[in-house]
């Protein structure tokens, strides 16, 4: 027969254990969390390479925590059209295109998706490399038929676009400088709602891995905190909707590259760029 003391130890080592047990089961659900954002963003970011972002949040390779963000959650009705019919780009450039802009005039741009138009005002006065380059690739189609291929809807809130490969690998053959890095919209290392930005291979930590832009950009829809390392060189004047639209069907990650693609069918039927 079983003594009260004994009774009583055997109930604190039995609620003892269960701490433990809450305790490993908190720190794996942390961790899966941070290696989860730090995964995504560093990609997202980084068309394709492993940054760091800030203090702790690194690109991990977290086996565990990888098979737990490729379980697939139950996806809403996809919001979105067919794309229209084509092919994505091939071209790439051996170099930046001549500098064409007049960084006095007002640029526009128009992204004709298959979940709706995304209008932007591009900065041409702050980033006129960027916004060269971005108009020079619309001139020559190639964004058009490309798929956005990356939605963060954890810890960040941005839609990746402009690679034609959709594996966030992709560059047109060149990259461009950094730009507008101390813009004071950036107050507080916050991308507010609305920002058009480029997407980079900087590591967080070596110089040598600054100026990596290429053509990929993102488009954040709800404010993001970010460490200013990520060109801003426009703003969303139209199509906020057709973001949280997108937004709203979710994304599924993929365990062998760890892209978060959005389950909504998001693809760029043309892309155009206008002066006035």
């Amino acid at each position: 027969m079983v003594s009260k003391d004994q009774r009583r130890r055997q109930l604190a080592r039995e609620k003892y254990e269960r701490q433990q047990q809450r305790r490993s089961a908190a720190q794996r659900k942390s961790r899966h969390r941070h290696v989860i954002i730090a995964s995504v963003v560093a990609v997202a970011l980084a068309a394709g390479a492993a940054v760091y972002l800030s203090a702790g949040l690194a690109d991990g390779s977290d086996q565990e925590a990888d098979r737990a963000a490729a379980a697939t959650p139950s996806k809403a009705p996809d919001p979105c059209n067919r794309p229209a019919k084509g092919t994505p780009s091939t071209k790439t450039w051996p170099k930046e295109p001549a500098m064409s802009v007049d960084t006095s005039a007002s640029y526009s741009a128009k992204l004709t998706t298959t979940c709706g138009t995304i209008d932007l005002k591009l900065d041409a006065g702050k980033a006129p490399h960027t916004v060269n380059s971005f108009a020079f690739l619309a001139g020559q189609g190639y964004f058009d038929h490309s798929a956005c291929h990356r939605l963060v809807d954890q810890g960040i809130y941005v839609l990746q676009c402009g690679d034609p490969k959709g594996t966030g690998k992709g560059t047109p053959g060149y990259t461009i400088p950094d730009e507008n890095l101390k813009d004071p919209k950036l107050k507080g290392g916050v991308y507010p709602a609305g920002t058009v930005a480029m997407a980079n291979r900087y590591d967080g930590a070596s110089e040598k891995t600054r100026n990596s832009g290429g053509s990929q950009f993102f488009l954040v829809y709800q404010d993001s905190k970010l460490p200013p390392n990520y060109t801003p060189f426009g703003t969303i004047t139209g199509g906020m909707d057709v973001l949280r639209k997108i937004a709203k069907a979710g994304a599924t990650t993929d365990p062998q590259t760890r892209n978060s693609a959005p389950n909504a069918t998001v693809v760029i039927d043309k892309a155009s760029v206008k002066k006035s």
